[in-house]
C-alpha cells in the first residue's frame, strides 16, 4: 500500500513538474533576455500577456516583431512563439495571448491592435522603436496578422496600432470561401455552423458575410497596405494554398507591396518553415522593412 501511494505521488509530482515546464515557453537563447507576462490589456476585466525577448547587448531602439499564434482562434498561447532567432539579429520579438474563442470577432482583432499599441506607448521603456513595428503569425495567427496589414486602423486611436510590415504564414485570407465555412457536396450545414469559422464569427459565413469579409485581409487590399511576405506549404491540406496566392495576386493589383513564398513540400507547417533558405527571406524581409537596408 505505502509503495503504491508512493508511486502515485512520484507520478503526480511529475506530472506537476512536466505541466509546468510547459507554461516556462521556449528555451531563452544565450543572445537574448526575456520579459515574461507583462499585461498588455485587460478587456473585461481580464488581463491580456505578452512575452518580449530582446537582445541582451542591444542598446539602440530595437525594431519589433510581434508574433501571434495559432490554433483556429480557440487554442493555442503566448508560449508558442516563432522566429526567435530574429533577436540575435537586433530584433525584438513579442508574443502575445488573445481572447480565444467562445470570444466572437472583433475581439481577437481587438487584441492584437492593443498590444501594437502598447508595445508603441512602452517603447522607451523596453529599449524599443516604437515606429519600426511588423506582426507576424501562422495560421489564425497568420489570418490576424493579414488584417491588421490591410484593414483601416480605428478613427479613434490615439497611439496607432499600424504594423510597418506582416509576415503571413498560411493564414486564411478570406473566410467566405475557406472549406470548412462553406456547405458543399462533403459539408453539412449542420457541420458549417459548427467550424472555427462560424464559431469566430457567432454565424456562419453566408448568414453574415459583411461581417466575413471585414474579417478577412482579402477584402481590405489597399494601396497603402504594409509590405507583406507569405509563406505558405504547397501541400497544405488545413488552409488551401489558394487563400495565399489570391490574397497575393489582389495585392499586386492594387499596387500593394507583397511577396510569395510557395514552400515546397510543406503541408500546415512543420520543418519545411524552419530552414536556412527561409530564415534568410524572412531577415532579408524585415532587414529591408524594419531597418531600410
Amino acid at each position: 500500500m505505502i509503495k503504491l501511494l508512493t508511486l502515485f505521488l512520484s507520478f503526480t509530482l511529475l506530472s506537476f513538474l512536466s505541466a509546468q515546464q510547459k507554461k516556462k515557453g521556449p528555451k531563452v537563447p544565450d543572445y537574448a533576455k526575456a520579459i515574461t507576462n507583462i499585461e498588455y490589456s485587460k478587456p473585461n476585466g481580464k488581463p491580456l500577456l505578452l512575452d518580449l525577448y530582446v537582445p541582451k547587448e542591444y542598446t539602440g531602439k530595437t525594431p519589433v516583431f510581434l508574433w501571434v499564434h495559432g490554433g483556429g482562434w480557440k487554442n493555442g498561447s503566448k508560449e508558442k512563439v516563432k522566429c526567435l532567432w530574429l533577436v540575435e539579429h537586433g530584433f525584438a520579438v513579442a508574443s502575445i495571448n488573445y481572447r480565444l474563442i467562445p470570444a466572437q470577432w472583433p475581439a481577437q482583432i481587438n487584441d492584437c491592435r492593443a498590444a501594437i499599441r502598447f508595445l508603441r506607448k512602452n517603447a522607451g521603456k523596453y529599449g524599443l522603436n516604437g515606429s519600426k513595428i511588423a506582426a507576424g503569425g501562422s495560421s489564425a495567427g497568420g489570418h490576424l496578422v493579414a488584417v491588421l496589414g490591410t484593414q483601416d486602423i480605428p478613427k479613434d486611436e490615439k497611439v496607432s496600432s499600424r504594423v510597418q510590415a506582416v509576415l503571413d504564414w498560411f493564414g486564411p485570407a478570406d473566410l467566405l470561401t475557406m472549406p470548412p465555412n462553406v456547405v458543399s457536396e462533403i459539408r453539412t450545414l449542420e457541420q458549417v455552423s459548427q467550424s472555427n469559422g462560424a464559431k469566430l464569427l457567432g454565424s456562419t459565413v453566408r448568414d453574415v458575410p459583411e461581417l466575413a469579409k471585414e474579417a478577412s485581409a482579402f477584402w481590405n487590399v489597399s494601396s497603402d497596405d504594409a509590405p507583406f511576405l507569405i509563406m505558405h506549404g504547397d501541400m497544405d491540406p488545413g488552409v488551401p494554398v489558394e487563400q495565399s496566392i489570391r490574397l497575393h495576386n489582389k495585392q499586386k493589383e492594387a499596387g500593394a507591396p507583397t511577396q510569395l513564398y510557395i514552400v515546397k513540400g510543406a503541408k500546415h507547417g512543420g520543418k519545411e518553415f524552419l530552414t536556412e533558405k527561409v530564415n534568410k527571406v524572412i531577415l532579408d524581409f524585415f532587414n529591408k522593412t524594419l531597418k531600410g537596408k
